[in-house]
């Protein structure tokens, strides 16, 4: 009987399913995450070399998979479009609750932005904005080394700047 790529690949679900749980701390999700490898791993067994080590190539795929996927949920749930048409009734609670505190909280934020050095506040506005490490990359004819170091530098100055805001829980703020 003739070996198929999935004869292949199905041994190491086990291990995969393992690794995809230290992922996602869901069952479900790591479940749906090694469907997607296998999918993936069958849909390209012609790019595996063979010989080389099937395992840590799932393994690739596996972690490329759980990243993009991440990027993906978190740039959905972050991003606002500007767009976006928001009512009375959504913007009312956030007039209301705490107002001052969120325009002094918004211009602490965009002073912190304006004192990052240009290089940094561009590449990392792009990042912000959605854009991958390779696109900004490209936009600004860097290499995607100095991006990521740019973004980090920009990061780590912002989090010195607005220090007094790392112990305030904003996930139960209303704006």
């Amino acid at each position: 009987m003739k070996r198929t790529p999935f004869d292949d690949v199905s041994q190491h679900i086990p291990a995969l399913h393992e690794s995809a749980l230290k992922f996602t701390n869901d069952v479900d999700s790591a479940k749906d995450l090694v469907q997607e490898t296998m999918l993936k791993a069958i849909r390209h067994y012609e790019k595996f070399e063979e010989g080389t080590n099937l395992k840590g190539w799932l393994f690739t795929i596996l972690r490329n998979t759980f990243i993009n996927k991440f990027h993906r949920t978190t740039m959905t749930n972050t991003l606002i479009s500007q767009t976006d048409e928001l009512s009375y009734a959504q913007l009312m609670p956030s007039c209301t609750n705490n107002g001052c505190e969120n325009r002094f909280m918004m211009e602490d934020i965009k002073t912190a932005l304006s004192a990052l050095p240009e290089l940094l506040h561009e590449s990392f506005m792009r990042h912000v904005e959605g854009y991958k490490y390779h696109e900004i990359a490209l936009k600004v004819n860097a290499p995607i080394g100095t991006i990521r170091s740019r973004i980090f530098k920009a990061r780590r100055l912002l989090k010195k700047h607005l220090y007094e805001y790392q112990s305030i829980d904003i996930t139960n703020t209303k704006y």
